[in-house]
């Protein structure tokens, strides 16, 4: 069953790519430029270090999960790996952005970027502390080649208790990004909006205050430039047909009929199809996703324009044997440390334009 589930057909592109006829392209050959932006969820990306502000007690060398330095370099090496692998078969390169969620502080994004794996790319970090009481964030990478960020900001979740609303739950923020990629200005929202504990319908309340926080900021943007190319990504803990998303946020599955400050959810037609990103009692769930704003969808040459999504699922990446075959290769486990990257798999979507 997961063989077929996970099964996803990877479209090789080089860095310039010729298509064949199509109605895309006006029925003639042309050379194509294509980039990637991903999402990956690094599964509790914590340094040795007890952070007496948050509950990380566990990942440090005495805690409970015994967190050693030689066991968070492992760590750290196949999460850059696996991060150098993202859409590396269509466009030659890593992700020139990726957002990430569950890192504890900046220091690990260093050591994530500073990997021989990862050095190349030249990755810099746009990363705020938030109020999480675990402590791990959102943050963003980016190719300094590729992108230039002109203003980030975090915006805090503010969550209460449903039963006593004096008291607040603290959870991670959405960071967003503004930036020139390649000269274009487009806008990132990183998101990790808060989990299922306690179950999915007592939990989504949580879920849809996030989506309204995520589709006020939209709003904001599109009321600055009705044009704004926004991305907004993130593990947002529901699927692409829960109400946080398709009615709270409001994206559409359909490409069709869009108006222009409508938002356009390719992941969902991937999910309809059983790919997830993650696996929980013989089901898979697509809460990693990336979402656009219909400027996306221009049918400019010049310009960026989104061509395709994907979940990144190579063998690699994959558990190969006992209870957990064919869910995504966490790094921890009831054992403890194995050797494994994270419990979502990454995903991606890729951005085409005319080459020069």
């Amino acid at each position: 069953m997961f063989t077929a589930l996970r099964s996803f057909f990877y479209f090789s592109l080089p860095l310039i790519v010729l298509f064949l006829t199509n109605s895309l392209f006006s029925q003639e050959k042309r050379d194509y430029k294509v980039v990637s932006i991903g999402f990956y969820n690094l599964e509790n990306l914590y340094d040795i270090y007890d952070d007496p502000l948050t509950f990380d007690d566990d990942r440090t060398p005495l805690g409970k999960d015994r967190w050693t330095e030689e066991i968070y370099r492992k760590k750290i090496k196949n999460m850059a790996y696996a991060i150098s692998r993202i859409g590396l078969k269509e466009t030659g390169n890593a992700p020139i952005l990726l957002g990430v969620c569950e890192v504890e502080n900046r220091q690990v994004l260093e050591d994530l970027i500073s990997d021989p794996v990862l050095a190349s790319c030249g990755y810099g970090i746009i990363h705020e502390e938030s109020p999480d009481l675990r402590g791990v964030d959102v943050a963003l990478l980016y190719q300094k080649n590729h992108f230039i960020p002109q203003n980030s900001v975090a915006h805090e979740l503010e969550l209460y208790d449903s039963k006593d609303l004096s008291k607040r739950i603290y959870t991670r923020d959405q960071l967003v990004v503004s930036g020139l990629l390649e000269g274009e200005k487009i806008n990132l929202i990183i998101n990790h909006w808060p989990s299922r504990s306690g179950g999915e319908k007592i939990s989504s309340p949580k879920r849809e205050k996030a989506a309204a926080l995520n589709r006020k900021i939209i709003d904001s943007l599109h009321r600055a430039d009705p044009y704004s190319k926004i991305i907004s990504m993130g593990d947002f803990n529901d699927d692409p047909k829960n109400k946080s998303i398709k009615k709270v946020l409001g994206a559409r599955s359909s490409r069709k009929s869009l108006e222009l400050k409508d938002l356009y959810n390719p992941m969902a037609s991937l999910a309809e199809a059983g790919i997830g990103s993650l696996a929980y009692r013989d089901s898979w769930n697509l809460f990693d996703q990336i979402i656009l704003s219909k400027a996306f969808l221009t049918e400019s040459d010049s310009e960026y324009r989104f061509f395709k999504a994907g979940v990144f699922n190579e063998q690699f990446l994959i558990t190969p044997s006992g209870q957990y075959k064919g869910y995504p290769f966490r790094s921890f486990g009831s054992g403890g440390f194995t050797n494994g990257y994270s419990d979502h798999f990454p995903v991606y979507i890729l951005l085409i334009k005319k080459a020069d």
